[in-house]
């Protein structure tokens, strides 16, 4: 849900329609388990920031040079740098090849000498998910309220007459996708503290092709239609994968199913879940 509120950000709110963003939480889960102590326990402070850096750092480069283009070309020139991103960690020894890497010991936060989270128990990594995601969306919330928020959405509407009206727009949207990328680095870094390994699949344009259909499911435009779409993208690929239900015929074809339901979704509910 926090992945989906972070490219929400940027397609639904300033109408940037990205197809590599999951090169953003993919860098963030491996810079999780590339930064972490091999032998101790990390901070969960210290390497959520550096999760998040290194999503922002890496967005800010793309959307540096991407964002000179427009529509379908913006389209294709992220999805490149995303499948660069994932050859890079795929092809070379920096993540582990096609392996990935193992995060070691999970990270926790103490103060004091007193432990308040340690993220090998699992009730503890779920109320860190619940509590970030919480934050994200307040954050976002609060931005979209704000000036620069409501400039985003006349960049979604007129980019042209918010150029006129004196507006530079590019840094908006730089500035819109550097944020979203540092957020994405954030759904990063719980996905590899979640599961303990990440492999370079997490930045496949099938990651960023999951989460595009997550808000398109909850409906575009809405930070609440954001959270509904990624819980029901994730109960229905669930639902449809489960042989216990279906039976190893139809299970074996989810994604079927799955792209037939969300195609009944998007013609019955063009707005969304939301």
């Amino acid at each position: 849900a926090s992945l989906a509120l972070s490219l929400e950000l940027l397609a639904g709110t300033t109408g940037l329609v990205s197809l590599g963003h999951a090169a953003f939480f993919g860098i963030g889960a491996d810079a999780t388990a590339l930064l972490a102590p091999q032998y101790e326990a990390g901070s969960v402070p210290l390497l959520l920031a550096l999760a998040m850096l290194a999503a922002a750092a890496y967005a800010l480069l793309v959307g540096a040079l991407s964002l000179r283009t427009r529509e379908v070309y913006f389209i294709m020139v992220t999805l490149a740098f995303a499948q660069m991103a994932y050859f890079v960690f795929h092809d070379t020894a920096i993540g582990g090849g096609s392996d990935g890497m193992y995060l070691m010991m999970r990270p926790v936060l103490d103060a004091g000498g007193t432990l308040l989270v340690d993220l090998e128990q699992p009730r503890h990594r779920y109320f860190l998910a619940l509590g970030l995601l919480v934050l994200c969306y307040a954050f976002l919330a609060l931005v979209l309220r704000s000036r620069f928020g409501h400039a985003l959405v006349g960049i979604r509407i007129n980019e042209q007459r918010m150029r006129a009206a004196g507006y530079q727009t590019y840094r908006y949207k730089l500035a819109a996708f550097v944020l979203a990328g540092a957020l994405a680095g954030m759904a990063g870094f719980l996905s590899a503290t979640k599961n303990g390994v990440v492999n370079p699949e997490l930045l496949s344009w099938h990651e960023s092709g999951a989460v595009l259909m997550m808000i398109i499911l909850g409906g575009l435009g809405s930070l609440r239609g954001a959270v509904i779409g990624a819980v029901a993208f994730v109960l229905l690929k669930e639902f449809y994968s489960s042989e216990a239900l279906l039976g190893p015929a139809i299970a074996g074809r989810w994604q079927l199913t799955l792209g037939l339901t969300m195609i009944a979704f998007v013609a019955l509910l063009p707005k969304g879940l939301i």
